[in-house]
């Protein structure tokens, strides 16, 4: 057995990272029932509440393991800086169609946006990058075009809620890919950049008597705490990517979805009629296809790099 310098085996860091990846996807699954909490806040205000105070526990926490010097250095590089600003209003844009999905009890919409959320990558890597699909993706993501047009006709309008969640978290994704920096000071700098906004915003809501921050100090630490629901997963996430491969933290990135579809039917009580079911099923299958095909080229690889190591 491996032991690593601090004392712990190999086999406890896995498990370690395991259990930080799932705990990421784990928090995340369970938002809905936080947002849930705090709807009597109008979901604007929510996302400037949430980008304030993730810019005070994150920059604390930064300032406490002396990496703030990895902030400044964005601010001082207008490439950098450009490009997080971008994601940081892709991500208001995402966090607050979140909101206003479970906020008019369309959980399952959300649900079925993350599921989806995997083949609009790969589509947008595609058409930005134009990497080639192989077949299992090509069979996937047809699949998924079925699926889509079911959900639509389930719902009997354009399910724009799924769509926006999937490609605006898709898009933000690839965002962050091109810009070297780590995943809580980026998250900083794109509060950081929105701040502003954010505060202007809730100031004029108190100015006119409109900010609703309470009633009671219960609610008030509530949305408080929307930097910790903000970060922690974050966190959590960063650590079980450090010590995992990436097939297997593409495969647990469907707790998430889960867990919604799980308080959709469970907490929410929104119905889930043959069309609709039928219409997860059939991403549930696509997922499936595009899982298998990744093992199947991840597997293959490695076996390429076992003929052929690098000396």
């Amino acid at each position: 057995m491996t032991i690593l310098p601090s004392g712990r085996s190999a086999q406890d860091e896995e498990l370690s990272a395991y259990a930080s990846a799932v705990g990421a996807y784990v928090l995340w699954g369970l938002l809905p029932l936080y947002f849930m909490v705090l709807h009597a806040v109008p979901a604007e205000q929510l996302v400037a509440q949430r980008i304030v105070w993730s810019v005070v526990l994150v920059g604390a926490m930064l300032a406490a393991v002396r990496r703030l010097d990895e902030v400044i250095a964005v601010f001082t590089d207008p490439a950098r800086l450009w490009r997080l600003t971008l994601s940081a209003t892709i991500l208001a844009a995402n966090w607050l169609i979140f909101i206003i999905g479970i906020d008019a009890h369309r959980v399952l919409e959300i649900s079925f946006g993350y599921f989806i959320n995997p083949l609009v990558s790969v589509a947008l890597g595609t058409v930005l990058l134009g990497e080639r699909l192989s077949r299992g993706q090509v069979l996937a993501v047809a699949i998924a075009f079925v699926a889509i047009a079911l959900q639509a006709w389930g719902l009997g309008s354009f399910p724009w809620i799924s769509l926006a969640l999937a490609f605006s978290f898709g898009i933000y994704g690839f965002l962050r890919k091109t810009v070297d920096v780590g995943a809580a000071p980026g998250l900083l700098v794109e509060a950081t950049v929105l701040a502003p906004i954010a505060l202007g915003y809730l100031a004029w809501h108190g100015m006119n008597g409109t900010l609703v921050f309470g009633p009671g100090l219960g609610m008030m630490a509530l949305i408080a705490a929307s930097g910790v629901v903000t970060a922690l997963p974050l966190i959590l996430f960063a650590r079980g990517v450090r010590g995992l491969p990436l097939t297997t933290i593409g495969i647990l990135q469907y707790f998430a979805p889960s867990l919604h579809f799980v308080l959709a039917i469970a907490v929410f009580g929104e119905p889930l009629d043959p069309v609709r079911l039928v219409s997860f099923a059939l991403i549930w299958l696509s997922l499936a296809v595009f899982s298998r095909d990744l093992l199947r080229r991840r597997a293959k690889a490695a076996a390429e790099a076992a003929k052929n190591p690098v000396v």
